[in-house]
């Protein structure tokens, strides 16, 4: 301890501002603790009530996804009609009513060729049995007890049914316009969404700094750019598919091959997950009313597309206009179906590749620099495995000596 003037400090005025110091410690550190406890508690009550809502207003969570993911879609045209000097909420009309008119109109005109195709098979179905009865016991020596069956059908009583059936798909429009709630509910928020796209642009962005409201309008213009090249890729393949299978259904002379060209060609592309099997389900019906042979080369033409759909097709026109690798797109689906069911399938593709394309605005990459094989350091080799000195612990040369 040093003295100043002579005079030694005692131990209680050199120790004072250190104890100060611990008494104030000692103050604060309750008041910390009890505010980090509360916080804790009020964030786990926010998160809890937070999930509860969202358990609630899933059904409406939904519904608000659909809509925005409509919205993105048809934004594009909007912008084009806009600019043709048409009002924004009128084009935006104009697209939902050629939207809901193409619906309609193509589930009425399945129903319909469908309904008269299961009733046609009723009709004809005493006359396969008896095919299949000769040709089993021709081929194989079985007898298969077909009279009882048949004796039904000609009752009516199955013929009944079939009709029944049939009419309940001639009614498959009322059935839904019964259920137009949900798609009303849809419609009024895209319509609103994309008339109003603009305005609703500038109140997100006017609550937030210049910096931020760049980066909420390019995830914005790059979320409409990846659903448009969503919409557009299905389209191309929906295409591509209709023209396969209307050629191979006319080579079968299937009635109305048209019709089921383009329900296997639309179905396929825009139901997710059992798109396919319901596609390829419609015209397996049509061909067993036609010929039941015809139904088994209708299944081998459908699943065999697919396959090349899958590997060839598919994976070039989405890297293309998704730019997303076919593995990523594969897992995607999985996820959203995992998540909000066939809506959550059909959204994840144009989720996940727009947020690959923010993360690839966001991520900076570096050219990659590997080893080529020719180059390689044998392990053996220890005189290449040697650490090479540092240069700056290299000996500078002296003066030459005369």
């Amino acid at each position: 301890m040093t003295s100043v003037g002579g005079v030694e400090p005692t131990a209680t005025e050199t120790d004072a501002p250190l104890a100060d110091t611990s008494a104030s410690d000692r103050r604060l550190t309750p008041a910390v603790t009890r505010r980090s406890i509360l916080f804790f508690w009020l964030s786990g009550a926010g998160l809890l009530a937070t999930w509860q809502i969202a358990r609630s207003l899933r059904g409406l969570l939904i519904q608000l996804l659909v809509s925005l993911f409509l919205a993105f879609a048809i934004e594009p045209a909007v912008d084009r009609l806009e600019r043709a000097g048409l009002r924004r909420g009128l084009g935006t009309g104009l697209m939902l009513v050629v939207i809901i008119g193409s619906v309609v109109g193509f589930i009425a005109a399945m129903g319909s060729v469908l309904a008269t195709q299961i009733t046609d098979l009723a009709q004809g179905l005493p006359g396969y049995l008896v095919s299949i009865e000769e040709w089993a016991e021709e081929r194989f020596g079985l007898e298969i007890a077909t009279d009882d069956l048949i004796e039904r059908i000609e009752t009516g009583e199955i013929v009944g049914r079939a009709a029944d059936v049939a009419q309940n798909l001639v009614g498959v429009g009322s059935t839904v316009l019964n259920g137009v709630l949900q798609v009303f509910t849809i419609l009024l928020f895209t319509f609103y969404l994309a008339a109003d796209g603009p305005r609703l642009r500038r109140t997100i962005c006017s609550v937030l700094p210049p910096r931020r409201q760049h980066e909420v309008l390019r995830v914005w213009e790059l979320a409409t750019n990846k659903t448009g090249a969503f919409i557009s890729s299905r389209f191309v393949m929906a295409v591509i598919s209709s023209v396969f299978h209307t050629t191979v259904f006319w080579l079968l002379d299937l009635p109305s091959a048209v019709a089921l060209g383009l329900w296997v060609g639309i179905v396929s592309q825009f139901v997710p997950v059992v798109g396919t099997y319901l596609a390829g389900l419609f015209p397996v019906v049509i061909a067993l009313g036609a010929e039941p042979i015809k139904a088994l080369w209708v299944i081998v033409a459908v699943v065999a597309y697919q396959q090349v759909e899958n590997y060839v097709i598919q994976p070039r026109i989405t890297s293309q206009t998704l730019a997303i690798h076919p593995a990523v797109a594969f897992g995607a689906v999985l996820a959203g179906a995992g998540l909000l069911g066939p809506i959550g399938a059909i959204l994840a593709l144009p989720f996940a590749a727009t947020l690959q394309g923010v993360v690839s605005a966001y991520v900076q990459r570096h050219e990659f620099v590997g080893t080529a094989p020719s180059t390689m350091v044998d392990p053996n080799d220890a005189v290449a495995l040697a650490p090479m000195p540092d240069p700056e612990d290299r000996e500078e040369p002296g003066p030459a000596e005369g």
